[in-house]
């Protein structure tokens, strides 16, 4: 059986020592001392600890089920989901007005770590809600926050996103969900929708359904799509639930993994729904959940590696296989534990430079989103809009890959379902897909995020990049940092030339090479967060840090990221730069 230890020191460091986030001048974070927010992961880590990561592999292993029109989660889900409800976690960062506790989004995510580690489907069911909440907020009238917020942010009442249709996924132009306005000003929805994940469930009175769905006069395409909330439940004036609206659930889908999340069919048989933003305009108020989820989704992939690496961690310490080739470590024992081997250690390494750089890049990009919201800063929204794709896409790309290696340390163990390993792996896979295919954010990077506003904001991380290479290039103790680092961004203005030069008279050439442009970025965004945490840790053990080991681990795994991870932007850029000839070559008869 998997354990879980949720990380707390090294959240502390990337909030503290990185981000140095009570000296920010971003509203609200003055607030945010160490002892405060180790108080608020410290409770966090208990929850997760002791009550969601022990129905984790029971959740995988019994799944939810549909009898009679009603969704059941597994044995100890609504209990643990009340506990959840009971500590406010989900209105830690949203605004007291409603019920929330308005503390920045970074905090928000800091905690999301944590309970998507220690159990992922479970934390789902708050984390379609809290979208579903920053939709209502965006774009909602008053008379909808009021009816609906309060509610949503206490988790009585969940949300869910209605995008996806049998006939069409990414291409929502195809869409068939109709909208027929009545003399109420309501309108009757009519359509199915699948892939919904919470879609029903049996932990809260009503859930609130955001679905798209075309008006009459919208037109042709994307631009014809409206939103609408459509409850289960339908709420009267005065706030009490009633009657059932006609929306149900056709069934569950039956999942490579996250099983104890309720993915559904669900059915629209003339259901009442309600206009949220303007007729027509749909598809900006979902993007304001989307982009919310999209970040979630990156941290859900990182997540699903940390855990993973803990307890691959844990078995290569404990499993005795083998002897060290430079003598025995374990001399009275019948051989030494799996960690003395290096290609062991070189799967750990990967894992532990991969889970500790992401959770940098992720609230680093929490931070920004502070930054945007809080400060009104157009820069900081531009840059954490273009982030945005490749925290998602390279997080769980990668996030993926770490699970497939933490599984490979246990050898033979990590196939048999009893130690947890398959779960991790099969949890993971989803977050490449749902929220934007991954190929998609590659598009939506390279297609339109390189040139919005004209370039700007790529503009503006490289001079972020090469600003700190400057001011630190005397650093001698930081050389092994600048120098791949320098490297790394070289490869990735190259590739963003190549984009430019051929992307007009070529387009392929572009798209060929988008999935390769992610992952350069991706690689250059950690090697330059591994760069600021080495001059972090430097700067803590110069000003006498206790813990001498934590720090030096700190510059050792960022070493190893740089020496050994971030030359693969050489190889995406090699791709990248093959054009999209080779890709092409076959008529689509010849696969």
């Amino acid at each position: 059986m998997p354990s879980y230890t949720a990380p707390t020191k090294d959240l502390q460091f990337v909030l503290h020592d990185l981000l140095q986030i009570s000296r920010s001048d971003i509203p609200g974070y003055a607030d945010l001392e160490a002892d405060f927010t180790a108080a608020i992961l410290d409770e966090a880590a208990k929850l997760g600890q002791d009550v969601l990561a022990p129905l984790n592999a029971s959740g995988d292993s019994e799944g939810c089920r549909l009898e009679n029109g009603v969704v059941y989660t597994p044995k100890g889900f609504k209990q643990a989901f009340d506990q959840i409800k009971a500590g406010g976690w989900n209105g830690l960062d949203l605004p007291e007005e409603f019920g929330g506790q308005n503390l920045p989004y970074l905090m928000g995510s800091a905690v999301g770590e944590i309970f998507v580690s220690a159990n992922m489907a479970l934390n789902m069911y708050q984390g379609l809600t809290h979208g579903a909440i920053s939709a209502i907020l965006a774009h909602g009238s008053d008379d909808q926050k009021a009816t609906y917020l309060p509610k949503m942010i206490s988790m009585d009442w969940t949300g869910t996103m209605n995008l996806t249709e049998p006939h069409c996924g990414t291409d929502l132009g195809l869409m068939r969900t109709k909208a027929e306005p009545q003399d109420d000003g309501s309108y009757k929805i009519s359509g199915q929708k699948i892939f919904i994940s919470a879609g029903d469930h049996d932990m809260a009175e009503n859930v609130i359904h955001l679905v798209l769905a075309k008006a009459p006069g919208g037109g042709e395409g994307t631009k014809g799509i409206s939103l609408f909330i459509v409850p289960k439940f339908l709420v009267a004036e005065d706030g009490s639930l009633g009657a059932r609206n006609g929306v149900s659930v056709g069934s569950i889908e039956e999942k490579m993994g996250i099983h104890a999340n309720a993915t559904c069919v669900m059915n629209y048989d003339d259901a009442t729904g309600y206009l949220i933003g303007d007729l027509h305009k749909g598809m900006r108020a979902m993007f304001t959940m989307m982009n919310e989820a999209r970040i979630g989704v990156g941290l859900q992939g990182y997540a699903q590696a940390v855990v993973a690496y803990e307890n691959a961690r844990s078995y290569a310490l404990d499993r005795l296989q083998g002897r060290d080739v430079t003598g025995a470590k374990n001399p009275d024992g019948p051989a030494d534990p799996l960690i003395v081997h290096p290609d062991v250690r070189r799967m750990l390494m990967d894992q532990k430079s991969f889970v500790e750089g992401a959770r940098a890049f992720t609230l680093w990009g929490a931070s920004l989103i502070d930054r945007a919201h809080r400060a009104q800063d157009k820069d900081a929204d531009g840059l954490i809009s273009l982030l945005t794709p490749v925290i998602k896409g390279f997080l769980t790309d990668k996030g993926f890959d770490m699970c497939i290696q933490a599984q490979q340390v246990y050898g033979g163990h990590g196939y048999i379902e009893e130690w947890g390993m398959s779960q991790f792996a099969r949890d993971a896979r989803i977050a490449m897909i749902y929220e934007g295919a991954n190929g998609v954010q590659a598009l939506d990077l390279v297609g339109r995020k390189l040139a919005q506003d004209s370039g700007k904001h790529v503009m503006a991380f490289f001079e972020m990049v090469k600003t700190f290479l400057k001011e630190n290039e005397g650093d001698a103790r930081l050389e092994g940092f600048l120098v791949p680092l320098k490297a790394a961004s070289k490869d990735l203005q190259a590739a963003g030339m190549f984009f430019m030069q051929r992307g007009m008279k070529a387009p392929n050439d572009a798209l060929a090479g988008s999935s390769d442009f992610m992952h350069l970025f991706g690689h250059v965004c950690l090697g330059l967060v591994w760069a600021r945490m080495a001059k972090a840790a430097y700067a803590a053990l110069d000003d006498g840090a206790t813990d001498r080991d934590f720090y030096e681990a700190k510059i050792a795994t960022g070493r190893y990221y740089m020496a050994r991870q971030l030359p693969a932007t050489a190889l995406h850029l090699a791709r990248i730069q093959t054009g999209a000839d080779t890709v092409m070559a076959l008529d689509a008869e010849q696969f």
